[in-house]
């Protein structure tokens, strides 16, 4: 097992693009380190140069205390999880899974004992004498991670591995995951665009944007105190509402008179943004204590839960998420009121958190 240390990172391709623009990393040993963003954030790039996949332009890469930059893949003893599975269609999952520790020329006997080791962690047994076309998409990709696994490489790199997955199969894949690298305790740097798998795997996330590294924090960090303006519209679902806001007599307002908690440190000579989560909003009957007249544009029921869009004060398009047992109409005049702690408080120009 090993750190991964990534210092000033930058790729820029012949014809001039950026991919990737000083980004620095420091993953721990034994980490599950996740990086989250849209496509053609540079996610992808940096995994790539962590493997030795990509060669960056300028900037440091440390696996463990070794300085790989000049290394080739087969050298930096890290195993690659692709989005696409990468079997060999004409062997048999016993042999997909000793291929790699073949070519490395090592004793049957170890062979054997490493490939039914990586078939009983990933529960595979049943499986060891059917080919790929023989199995089912979630099944060839615990093939996948069990022949990365067989290495026992110092760190697992992931690249969005259950995209083509449908979403049952993903959510099983996830608890796999998470159980397979607590239970090796074994460096893992997992790359995806899906907030969800963010949010229920990583031990701490790192939001990518254009290149550059916007915040890096554990879920409820990076949930809870988005570190500017794109990590707020990007984190949850559904995302925060941005709500110009005023300071006035101690007091925080949104537009239409919409009251919120104030955080403390708020500056006063800056146009600022508050971002609230939808849980931190309530839709009530008009007229109720400390709110605001609203209207409800629509509703999204998802069982237990419902997601309200209203209009207030000049302000569209406001989410509220509410118990199923609230229930109100399309049109309806409700009030809406600010029910949560103080938001998350940005400037308009730098659109970085200020308080």
């Amino acid at each position: 097992m090993a750190g991964i240390e990534v210092t000033a990172l930058h790729k820029r391709y012949p014809d001039g693009t950026v991919a990737v623009e000083h980004v620095d990393l420091s993953i721990a040993d034994g980490e599950l380190f996740v990086m989250l963003g849209p496509s053609g954030c540079g996610k992808t790039t940096t995994l790539r140069a962590i493997a030795g996949l990509e060669r960056q332009t300028t900037g440091d890469i440390r696996i463990g205390p070794t300085l790989v930059n000049d290394l080739p893949p087969a050298e930096r003893d890290i195993a690659m999880v692709f989005q696409f599975y990468a079997l060999y269609p004409h062997l048999r999952t016993r042999d997909n899974l000793a291929f790699p520790l073949r070519a490395e020329g090592l004793p049957k006997a170890e062979v054997r004992d490493r490939v039914e080791e990586a078939a009983r962690l990933m529960r595979l047994e049943p499986l060891l004498n059917r080919r790929p076309r023989q199995l089912s998409g979630g099944e060839q990709q615990r093939v996948a991670l069990a022949r990365a696994l067989v290495r026992r490489p110092r760190a697992f790199l992931m690249d969005e591995p259950l995209t083509n997955l449908d979403a049952e199969l993903r959510a099983d894949m996830r608890t796999e995951i998470k159980h397979l690298q607590g239970q090796l305790g074994t460096t893992m740097v997992y790359v995806t665009h899906d907030q969800v798998e963010a949010m229920s795997l990583g031990h701490r996330i790192a939001i990518l944007n254009k290149g550059r590294v916007e915040q890096i924090g554990t879920p409820l960090e990076v949930y809870n105190r988005p570190a500017s303006l794109f990590c707020a519209a990007f984190i949850g679902s559904p995302p925060m509402n941005l709500i110009e806001v005023e300071v006035a007599d101690g007091e925080l307002r949104g537009q239409g008179g919409l009251a919120l908690t104030p955080p403390p440190g708020l500056p006063r000579d800056r146009r600022l943004v508050a971002g609230v989560r939808p849980e931190a909003l309530e839709v009530a009957e008009p007229g109720a204590e400390r709110s605001v007249p609203a209207r409800v544009v629509s509703a999204e029921w998802l069982g237990d839960e419902v997601i309200y869009v209203v209009d207030h004060g000049g302000q569209r398009d406001v989410r509220v998420r509410m118990p199923s047992t609230v229930r109100f109409d399309a049109d309806a005049k409700v009030g809406l009121r600010h029910t949560g702690v103080a938001p998350a408080v940005y400037d308009v120009s730098t659109e970085e958190l200020v308080a």
